[in-house]
Formats: C-alpha cells, structure tokens, sequence
C-alpha cells in the first residue's frame, strides 16, 4: 500500500514540476497584460484563495510563532523583488532561457551564499561543482559566441537577480521554527499582496476590460496549477518522500518550461541552452549528492 502511495506521489511530483515550468509560459503571455505588481496581485489572490482550504483540509490550519512571521515580512520582500525580476526577464526575453537559466542556478546561488556567510565547509568536488555550474550557464546564455550585446542583454541580467533573490528566499524560508511551510507561504502570500497594495499599485486603476479568455486561463493556471498545486504537492512530497528525494524531481523543470515554450510560444531553441541545462543540472547533483542509480 506505501509503495502504491510512493507511486502516486511521484506522478503528482512530477506534474507539479511540470505546472512550475508551465508558470514561465504563463508570465510570457500574461506580460502583454499586465505589469509585475498586477501580476503579483492577481496571482496571490487565488493563490490565498485555494490555499486556505487546504490548510484547512490537511489540518495545518493558520498557526504561526513570531520568529516566523517576521521571516514571513522578509521573504515577501523579497518575493516582490523576485516577482519583478522574474517577470521582467520573461517579458522581455525567453520563456525558455528564463526556466533553464534561473530553475538551475538557484541551487548554485543558494550555495554560494551558504558558503559566504553561513560557513558551509567546500570540498574539491564542490568547487568543480561549481565550476561546472558555471560553464553551464555561460553555456545558456552562449557566451561563446562572443557577442557582448547578447551576453549582457537586459533579459540576462534580470534571470540572473531573480535566481539570486529566490537563493535568498530559500535561505530565508529554511529558518522558520515550529511552523508548517505552508502556512509559512500562507502568510507570505498574504503579506505580499498588502505590501504591493499599499506601496506599489493602484486596484482601482486596473482595467479590466483587457482582460479576455486567454489572460483569465493564463493567471489561474499561474495561481491554481503553477502555485498552489504545485507548492502544496512539494511540501506534501517532502513530508511523504523526503527532502532529498523531493529536491531532485526540481531539475525536471527547465525541460519542462523548454517544452511547453516550444509548443505554446513557438519559441525556438538552441543547442546552447539544452546544453547548459543538462551541465548545471549534473553540476547541482553532485552538489547536493543525488544518486541516480542504488544498488538493491
């Protein structure tokens, strides 16, 4: 019965890594829209919407501690920052290059930062880790072509502090004490939504006479699919699977931002960014020790 469980769950993990691809394509479309602040309102909406229920449903209810909720103040944000430099990158580069560049250089980042300034102990395999980490990425952004225009283009720069900022966030988020992490993003979600209202966007000045059937499909998919059966499928997973286990099904998501860009954008790819892809992804397993093949 627990391997059927397992079964099920891994099918569930990888469709939520498929909706976490699928958010890119969603951004893509939805930036001839709407700008960052709207998206983050939009989205946080019905993400609050549908996530309030499942907390109910999986009894983590709404219990936060202090020390918590002031690192759910910090990681909103920083999710601001995140949102607006992921969207950005997105509007005006790739669907594509965006998945692969930022989901893979997360882990690396998040790395480098533990190393600096939390003391994390390096070895010889991390740096080559890490020098591999970074061949893959120049690799993306085809560096080797030499062209300085591409290599240092707006929608690069934007990736590459979005994977800084979300590294920060997931630094941020792994200090929270006695608290479910859904509740955690709950309230993260919650806090966000209040800071851009009050700082950063006028609702009433929304026009939503724009807003047709392929803008409504794209922001419930970003909230519904890529967000809140997403999220909660990963901490469930960690829950039932591990975290170690959980973290290696993440590296399915630039393949799957790659292949929904093809089919739904038109986007075409180059080999530099499979590539990259495939070389950051090696690079992030040896990191975090994945082992792909165990002995019985």
């Amino acid at each position: 019965m627990k391997t059927n469980e397992n079964k099920i769950f891994i099918l569930l993990m990888i469709l939520a890594m498929a909706g976490w691809g699928a958010s890119w394509v969603n951004a893509k479309v939805l930036s001839a829209y709407i700008n960052e602040y709207e998206l983050i309102f939009f989205r946080n909406i019905f993400t609050i919407i549908t996530l309030i229920p499942i907390l109910v449903f999986t009894k983590k209810y709404f219990k936060i501690n202090l020390r918590s909720f002031l690192l759910a103040i910090i990681a909103s944000i920083i999710m601001i920052a995140y949102m607006k430099y992921y969207f950005l990158g997105t509007k005006y580069g790739t669907a594509s290059l965006g998945g692969a560049f930022v989901t893979t250089l997360i882990p690396i980042n998040t790395f480098i930062i533990m190393a600096i300034f939390f003391k994390k102990k390096t070895s010889k395999k991390d740096f080559f880790a890490l020098s591999l980490g970074v061949i893959g990425v120049l690799t993306m952004i085809d560096i080797w072509s030499f062209k300085i225009e591409e290599i240092f283009a707006i929608e690069n720069q934007y990736f590459l502090y979005a994977s800084i900022l979300w590294a920060m966030l997931t630094i941020t988020s792994s200090k929270i004490t006695n608290t479910s992490a859904l509740v955690f993003t709950l309230y993260m979600y919650i806090i966000t939504t209040i800071i851009v209202i009050i700082f950063f966007l006028d609702i009433n000045t929304i026009d939503y006479s724009k807003f047709d059937n392929i803008f409504w499909l794209n922001i419930l998919s970003l909230a519904f699919i890529s967000t809140t059966f997403a999220t909660s499928i990963y901490f469930i997973g960690i829950e039932k699977l591990g975290a170690k286990e959980v973290s290696t099904f993440i590296f399915l998501v630039p393949f799957f931002a790659i292949g929904f860009s093809i089919i739904f954008l038109d986007e075409a790819i180059n080999y530099s960014i499979i590539i990259g892809t495939i070389l950051t992804i090696i690079a992030v397993s040896i990191l975090n020790n994945v082992m792909y093949l165990k002995k019985n």
